[in-house]
């Protein structure tokens, strides 16, 4: 192996898609295609670098998705750091055509005889000659089409302009507010990404039953945030909202609302295997129903969701479950039956008062968790290295805790209060606080906040060395990252939850929209492992208390079990594992 050669999953993985398209450009068959697709996301999918894996002879075509052909160009690429399929490809296709492709309306046969017929190479080439007008001259094209692209080049353009799900919930609410007024709705729900759960979306999918669609778009169309319609028919309806963002109405009878919401709520790659068990059994699922093969006449469930999955043998599957990972594996129904639900959650362990950064007092935070039905907190302000959040030093953090104490009585039986604080991980390895201070803690999360581009051996051994601290409780937002904003800092997941397992220590999913760190794949890589999850809001006011619910997405997207998160253990099963973890000093 050429030592020079470093080569990440999500590299690999990024290749194996750019495959994907251009064969796709090129006219290459579906199975081909989905075989890359498949391999990229088993790639990514992975919590130990593919590098490391082929070094110590594993073979890599135990894992699912990954065959002897991705196995080989897999070991190629690490080696040389290249792919001589895909530099051929490259050649052949120019790259730019993938942006090309996922214009609305377009994909890869016509962006490809734009390209034969036309000489289009990229976005600004296509936006170009449908400026000429020659596009409405392309036999299969016309006018209408060329103001569509036209429409939404820009669309593709701003493609990172995607919404986090607390703005995409604010979005959903919106709508749904706006369509209650609309009595011709019989039903509403919203399905795509936004109903699985990811992090973040890049358009947003409304289905209802109504018997008047005509009187549905045109309440729709009221609405006050829509900057243009892009498209309107009989049954669909795509508008912009807010710039560059997309939102799709699709109307469908009660008959097949079922099959409608599961085919539209996705993922691609659940609903092929889902047809894929159908087709097995003799049955065919659209979105319309389940029928049985060769006879289109009748569907034989398809009007709700649990019919559709009942018909093929199936239990009903949670909408953040369907992405292909866990939901076909032999352990479904315990799966099920375990996994975290934000009932579950009795206590928040990260958030911040007006000691540091936040915006309430520690009282107001209780009050506020009380409110809320949890059983214990910890009041987890900055150390002293975070300053322009007026971290605390080892003075003023007895202080607050020494207030803790004395308002701690004051919440008998109502809620405990646990003296916390999120320590900042040096640059040097060191903690932030004295030993003596922390020693004196109820529960400590240990956080990166600075020296982001050291080494990844360097980051990874300051929150290892963290993790071994005796006083140290869990490592939060493990990343650093800030979604669309900061990428992650590069460090070593793997040997981080190898630690973590060795030690009994937890790995945090902070759950604010911004962060989402651990993110899922992360996430289900650490339980599969065998270390304890926490789910913290990570709030810095009373409103962020409510932000627990992406987290517990993130754990659901993971499939992760109730046992298997920290705090959902009651208030008196959480000061025993604290006792239990307590370490002696000295």
């Amino acid at each position: 192996m050429n030592s020079k050669t470093q080569m990440t999953n999500d590299h690999l993985a990024n290749l194996f898609e750019e495959m994907a398209d251009l064969l796709e450009l090129s006219g290459e068959n579906a199975f081909r295609i989905r075989a890359y697709r498949s391999g990229a996301a088993a790639i990514q999918g992975l919590n130990q670098p593919v590098q490391e894996l082929l070094a110590q002879g594993f073979d890599l075509t135990t894992i699912d998705g990954i065959g002897a052909t991705l196995a080989e160009k897999s070991q190629v690429a690490i080696e040389t750091g290249v792919i001589p399929a895909l530099e051929k490809l490259r050649a052949e296709v120019p790259t730019t055509l993938r942006d090309v492709m996922r214009v609305p309306g377009l994909g890869a046969k016509k962006a490809m005889k734009l390209h034969q017929e036309l000489g289009v190479m990229d976005l600004p080439s296509l936006k170009h000659v449908c400026l000429l007008g020659k596009v409405a001259e392309l036999k299969g094209f016309g006018e209408k089409t060329q103001q569509s692209i036209l429409q939404n080049i820009d669309i593709v353009a701003k493609a990172a302009e995607r919404l986090p799900l607390d703005d995409a919930d604010r979005l959903a609410e919106s709508l749904r507010t706006h369509f209650s007024t609309c009595k011709a709705i019989r039903r509403l729900d919203f399905a795509g990404s936004y109903r699985r759960g990811k992090e973040t979306i890049g358009d947003l999918d409304i289905l209802v039953v109504s018997q008047s669609p005509e009187t549905v778009m045109d309440r729709f169309g009221e609405h006050p945030d829509i900057a243009e319609v892009l498209a309107r028919g009989d049954t669909k309806m795509s508008v912009r909202i807010s710039g560059a963002f997309q939102v799709d109405l699709r109307v469908v009878e009660e008959a097949c609302w079922g099959a409608a919401l599961q085919y539209f709520t996705g993922s691609k790659e659940h609903n092929v295997h889902v047809r894929s068990l159908a087709k097995s059994l003799g049955l065919k699922v659209s979105e319309y129903g389940v029928f049985r093969e060769g006879d289109d006449s009748m569907p034989i469930a398809g009007k709700d969701e649990e019919s559709l999955y009942q018909a093929i043998g199936m239990p009903w599957i949670p909408p953040e479950l369907r992405e292909n990972r866990y939901e076909f594996q032999e352990d479904l129904k315990q799966r099920l039956k375990d996994l975290i639900e934000t009932s579950d959650i009795r206590g928040d362990l990260h958030m911040h008062t007006v000691y540091t950064d936040g915006n309430d007092t520690i009282e107001a935070m209780a009050q506020a968790a009380i409110d809320r039905g949890l059983e214990y907190i910890a009041i987890t302000d900055h150390s002293k290295r975070v300053s322009v959040a007026r971290g605390l030093d080892d003075q003023k953090v007895l202080e607050q805790w020494a207030h803790i104490d004395r308002i701690g009585p004051e919440y008998k039986d109502r809620l405990l209060l646990l003296k916390g604080i999120e320590c900042d991980i040096l640059e040097d390895g060191k903690l932030d606080l004295s030993d003596e201070c922390l020693a004196q803690a109820d529960w400590v999360t240990a956080s990166v906040h600075f020296g982001f581009k050291q080494s990844r051996q360097e980051i990874t051994d300051r929150i290892i060395g963290a993790i071994a601290h005796r006083s140290v409780h869990a490592i939060s937002h493990p990343s650093g990252r800030l979604i669309s904003r900061r990428p992650a800092y590069d460090y070593d997941l793997t040997a981080v939850i190898q630690a973590a397992k060795e030690y009994g220590k937890c790995l945090e999913i902070n759950a604010n929209p911004e962060r989402l760190d651990l993110n899922d794949l992360q996430a289900a890589a650490a339980a599969i492992a065998g270390v304890t999850i926490v789910i913290n809001t990570d709030a810095h006011s009373i409103a962020n208390l409510d932000l627990m619910k992406y987290g517990v997405q993130v754990a659901r997207r993971a499939g992760i079990a109730k046992k298997q998160v920290l705090n959902t253990k009651t208030a008196k099963q959480m000061l025993g594992w604290l006792k239990q973890h307590k370490q002696p000093t000295g």
